[in-house]
C-alpha cells in the first residue's frame, strides 16, 4: 500500500458518529492530512447521539474542528455535499485512502452501484476506480440480503468492509474504550500508527 499522507473522511446519516469525530481527532494527532465530507444526515445523528450541533457551512465546520483537533490550516478541509472542484471528486487529485465512517446502507448501496449524486459518492467512486484504499464502517442491525450483496459486491472490488464491532478481550471499561477499539482497526487498515489499544498477545500497558 502507499504511504497514506491524506485521508478523506466521510460523515453519513448512521448512528455511530462518535467513531467519525474520534478517528479525525486521530488522524489529525498522526500528521495526517484529513479532508472531510458530510451529509445532512449526519448533522442530524450528530445532535441525536452527541448533543452537538455541526455548523451547516464547510467553513463553520473547518473551525469547529479545528479547535476541536489542534489542526493547522493546510491539515484540514471540509468539502460541501456539492462541491464537485473539491480534489476528491477528480481522479487526477484523490487522497490516498478514504473512510466512510459511519456508512449509512443508503451510501452503501449507491457506492455499490457506481452512483455519484453528491460528493461523497463520486468520492468513493474515485476511489475504486484510482484503486485507492476505500473503508466503509456500516452501522445497522441486522444485515438484510440486500445489504449483504452490496457488501460482497463492493468486497469484490477491494473495499475493505469494517462493521464497527468491538472485541472484549481488551476488557474496556468506558465507552470510550469501544470507540478506540474500532477506529484502532480503520486505522490499521490505513497503516496508521497509533497505540489507542495494544495488540493481541501483548502484555505492554496503555
Amino acid at each position: 500500500m502507499r504511504p497514506v499522507t491524506t485521508v478523506t473522511v466521510a460523515l453519513t446519516g448512521a448512528s455511530g458518529l462518535p467513531y467519525g469525530l474520534r478517528l479525525i481527532d486521530c488522524l489529525i494527532q498522526a500528521g495526517i492530512r484529513v479532508w472531510v465530507l458530510y451529509s445532512q444526515a449526519a448533522q442530524i445523528v450528530a445532535k441525536q447521539e452527541m448533543n452537538i450541533t455541526l455548523p451547516s457551512r464547510p467553513t463553520e465546520l473547518k473551525t469547529w474542528l479545528q479547535q476541536r483537533t489542534g489542526a493547522g490550516e493546510n491539515q484540514l478541509q471540509v468539502f460541501g455535499r456539492e462541491e464537485w472542484f473539491a480534489p476528491v471528486a477528480s481522479g487526477s487529485n484523490p487522497a490516498d485512502a478514504m473512510v466512510v465512517c459511519p456508512c449509512s446502507m443508503g451510501t452503501l448501496a449507491a457506492i455499490a452501484h457506481g452512483m455519484s449524486d453528491n460528493l461523497i459518492e463520486r468520492a468513493a467512486d474515485v476511489s475504486i476506480k484510482e484503486q485507492r484504499k476505500l473503508v466503509l464502517v456500516p452501522r445497522e442491525t441486522p444485515f438484510s440480503a440486500l445489504h449483504l450483496e452490496n457488501m460482497l459486491k463492493l468486497a469484490r472490488l477491494g473495499v475493505v468492509i469494517l462493521p464497527p464491532s468491538p472485541g472484549f478481550y481488551t476488557h474496556p471499561q468506558t465507552v470510550d474504550d469501544l470507540i478506540d477499539f474500532v477506529v484502532a482497526r480503520i486505522l490499521d487498515q490505513l497503516n496508521i500508527e497509533h497505540t489507542l489499544l495494544p495488540r493481541w498477545g501483548d502484555t505492554t500497558e496503555r
